[in-house]
């Protein structure tokens, strides 16, 4: 019988967000019991080490490139405040985009990233524009990714991502979110 580990969670409370509301489990393989036909691709998306950025750069026969989508201070989820263990009511710098390669959009990215977060070195996280935010974290010693979750996508159509990967990411006291949702643009490659 399935864990009942997983949690469903509106991926945000505005209505112009770009990913769909997902239900969050802690691990892929709990996410199996709920939906057995991760397999192939969407289980190697879902489990890829390292950064999504650099597997996708290594994909593309033409090129990678990052439209943003929104960007700017907004209220989390409930889910996602709790997540990242700030306040309920807190505003963070959100950001949404589309990873592209090869002019199709294949992944939506939702970063969530806490005032306190944003000081220091960290305030050049609010001026990235179209760099990755991957190629800065993986760049940077002093992150490091903490457990993957795999999400099962409430698909809205045949557009919409299926399923979806997220981790937090930590520097001290610092943390951010990241949610990666997998399009079938990306899914129906073969590996």
């Amino acid at each position: 019988m399935p864990s009942r580990d997983c949690k469903t969670a509106v991926s945000s409370p505005a209505l112009h967000s770009i990913v769909p509301a997902v239900r969050w489990c802690r691990s892929f393989r709990q996410a199996r019991l709920f939906q057995p036909d991760l397999t192939g691709t969407a289980a190697f998306w879902l489990q890829a080490e390292g950064s999504l950025t650099r597997h996708l750069q290594l994909r593309c026969r033409e090129r990678f490139h990052v439209e943003v989508a929104n960007e700017g201070f907004a209220l989390p989820s409930r889910e996602e405040a709790l997540t990242l263990g700030i306040p309920p009511r807190q505003r963070a710098w959100i950001r949404e985009v589309r990873l592209c390669g090869d002019g199709m959009p294949w992944v939506l990215a939702r970063t969530i990233i806490p005032l306190d977060t944003l000081s220091g070195r960290g305030r050049r996280l609010r001026h990235l524009g179209r760099t990755p935010l991957g190629a800065w974290l993986f760049s940077q010693r002093e992150w490091s990714r903490g457990p993957l979750q795999t999400g099962l996508c409430r698909a809205a159509s045949d557009h919409t991502p299926r399923c979806a990967r997220r981790s937090v990411f930590a520097s001290g006291d610092h943390r951010l979110l990241v949610g990666e949702y997998f399009l079938p643009a990306l899914l129906e490659q073969p590996l």
